[in-house]
């Protein structure tokens, strides 16, 4: 399963790992990240917050592997 991290970048701005783009808000970099996993067959998106902490956690582009919600 592909795995793409969007975080923040020093100097400014967002990056997402996959490709090493560099976005300026982080909705625009979770909006990328989202559509090459999509484009790629699906995988984990994982969010990282400005202290490097993960704030979110989402299977995209294909079933959950997980029963639980949330």
């Amino acid at each position: 399963m592909a795995r793409v991290t969007v975080g923040p970048k020093t100097g400014g701005g967002w990056q997402v790992s996959r490709d090493d783009q560099t976005f300026r808000t982080q909705a625009e970099a979770e909006q990328a990240a989202r559509q090459q996993l999509t484009s790629s067959g699906g995988g984990e998106l994982v969010v990282k917050g400005r202290d490097g902490r993960v704030r979110m956690q989402n299977t995209v582009g294909q079933p959950d592997p997980r029963r639980s919600k949330g």
